[in-house]
């Protein structure tokens, strides 16, 4: 008689160490801002867990990681409103590592390194308001 054939195999899984590119890892952090959207399915969708996903926003939000151009021509964005006395004692401009957009006493810093199709998406809205 034949003995029947064994296959050992190591125990435990094996940790996988993906390298993620830029434009994919931007991508997925796109997906996430869209409305409705939540980090959890979308890292699911992606064989991701949520806290590496996270990890990639706060690298979006630093500018550390490029997100790709919008797919609607309008987008919103994050809007921070000081009190009035606090805006008149400031008298230095505060320096922004990114192009600025001035309409009347509004200003709008965007992020380094904005392409000029994103300025031109905003000025275009602005125009339109």
């Amino acid at each position: 008689m034949d003995a029947p054939m064994e296959l050992l195999t190591s125990g435990g899984r094996r940790r996988r160490n993906r390298q993620w590119p830029d434009e994919v890892k931007a991508q997925i952090v796109a997906e996430t801002l869209r409305p409705g959207a939540s980090v959890v399915e979308v890292a699911q969708r992606h064989g991701l867990n949520a806290n590496h996903v996270s990890s990639w926003r706060t690298l979006a939000r630093q500018g550390k990681l490029v997100l790709p151009a919008p797919e609607d021509p309008f987008e919103f964005a994050a809007l921070m409103v000081a009190p009035v006395a606090e805006a008149v004692t400031t008298a230095a401009p505060v320096p922004s590592a990114g192009p600025e957009i001035m309409v009347g006493a509004v200003t709008i810093r965007l992020e380094p390194g904005a392409s000029a199709a994103r300025i031109g998406s905003v000025v275009r809205a602005l125009s339109a308001a």
